[in-house]
């Protein structure tokens, strides 16, 4: 694997380095900003253990929580839902959305030419927001924003987090 992290000051110039999921049979895409450094250490999504990503999708559709990255992409697709990040790369530091910068923005049009996207939802307000700059116009599409599931997010408890993110379940036709 190349290197693709550049240090500028505090800032890392970073490139997201794994695919996105998704098949198709994905009826909703959920867009993220950026790995977190414990996401871009494991390559895979929502990899912080304090990230309530999997717990929440886990409860919304009444399933176990998975674990490890293949049962993780499993549980997508079995699910129909399609996962990426706005963000393909930026100076950051550390995991902060706060501190993005320098954005270039991932092609989301891959998913929606591939797939019957019924619904794009945001996991968090950087996410909405960077999408709305830099997406929205691209795919033509409007997103859902969703409360972020972050462990930063601690405004939301796991049972508010629950009660915000059913909507999911419309989108799945569930």
């Amino acid at each position: 694997m190349r290197q693709r992290i550049r240090k500028i000051g505090e800032y890392q110039q970073v490139c997201h380095e794994f695919p996105p999921v998704y098949d198709e049979n994905s009826k909703i895409l959920i867009l993220g900003s950026f790995p977190s450094v414990k996401s871009r250490e494991q390559q895979f999504y929502y990899g912080h253990p304090q990230n309530r990503f999997w717990k929440v999708l886990a409860g919304e559709l009444g399933e176990k929580i998975p674990e490890r990255i293949e049962e993780k992409k499993q549980f997508l697709l079995r699910n129909h839902i399609a996962l990426w990040d706005v963000i393909d790369s930026c100076e950051i530091i550390g995991s902060s959305d706060s501190s993005i910068r320098n954005v270039v923005v991932t092609d989301i049009r891959q998913i929606l030419e591939h797939c019957q996207i019924r619904n794009i939802y945001a996991n968090g307000t950087t996410a909405r927001k960077l999408f709305e700059k830099y997406q929205k116009e691209r795919c033509g599409r409007d997103i859902i924003g969703l409360p972020s599931t972050s462990p930063a997010n601690a405004a939301y408890s796991l049972e508010r987090l629950l009660e915000e993110w059913n909507c999911i379940t419309d989108g799945l036709g569930i």
